[in-house]
């Protein structure tokens, strides 16, 4: 039996306030496989960023495992946590997060080229895919905000990582767009055995992927209620 791709188990995380430590997450245990897509939905501040944030390690979780392809994340530094997440993760933020100085075709190509693993036909397939061939010489200020988006997924997806972790990547997209974004992420968890961890408040997204989790008290839960 192989390791999951994404594995926490107890995680614990908060924040500091003039009125003391805010708790966000409090235990949470998640599994996820090669291939198997998850939603994350819950209120706003309910957590789902966060959580994200500290399975990409672009955060230290204040305890809690959180291990990808069976590597410890939590337990590495800075740099370790970046070399981790370069092999195996890609990223879709609620902000776009291109680079300004990159062109868009090289922004699509950026991951790949850190992890050493890029394919410029594959690169050319999702620029196609996302209606963005026409637009690779321009700059990201020249795009508009649903272009960036889709840009920024592109960028993820480039890398053909093991995980896909995922920040209301559709938000900033018309509804046919979005759609067509969906697709082609969730092609990618078919093709290439990829998770999808997507955090969202659209219960129409939601239930397009295989399983839904909710964030409420710092706890995942079922649709039921129960804990996931």
């Amino acid at each position: 039996m192989t390791d999951p791709v994404l594995r926490l188990e107890a995680l614990r995380h908060g924040y500091p306030t003039p009125q003391g430590r805010l708790p966000v997450l409090d235990g949470v245990d998640l599994s996820l496989s090669g291939g198997e897509t998850m939603a994350l939905t819950g209120e706003s501040g309910a957590g789902k960023s966060t959580l994200l944030h500290l399975a990409a390690g672009l955060d230290t979780a204040e305890s809690g495992v959180i291990e990808v392809c069976g590597a410890d994340m939590a337990g590495r530094d800075d740099a370790g946590r970046a070399a981790l997440r370069r092999a195996h993760i890609g990223v879709v933020f609620q902000q776009f997060n291109l680079v300004p100085s990159l062109r868009v075709g090289d922004n699509i190509a950026f991951q790949a080229r850190l992890a050493g693993r890029e394919d410029p036909g594959w690169t050319a397939e999702l620029a196609d895919r996302l209606g963005l061939s026409p637009l690779l010489s321009r700059w990201p200020e020249e795009l508009s905000g649903g272009q960036q988006q889709r840009a920024a997924v592109g960028r993820a997806l480039a890398a053909r990582p093991a995980l896909l972790l995922a920040d209301e990547p559709t938000g900033n997209l018309d509804e046919a767009s979005a759609d067509a974004v969906m697709e082609l992420m969730l092609e990618l968890t078919r093709t290439a055995g990829c998770a999808l961890l997507m955090a969202t408040h659209s219960a129409a997204l939601a239930a397009r992927l295989g399983r839904r989790a909710q964030l409420r008290g710092g706890r995942l839960c079922d649709e039921t209620g129960a804990a996931a």
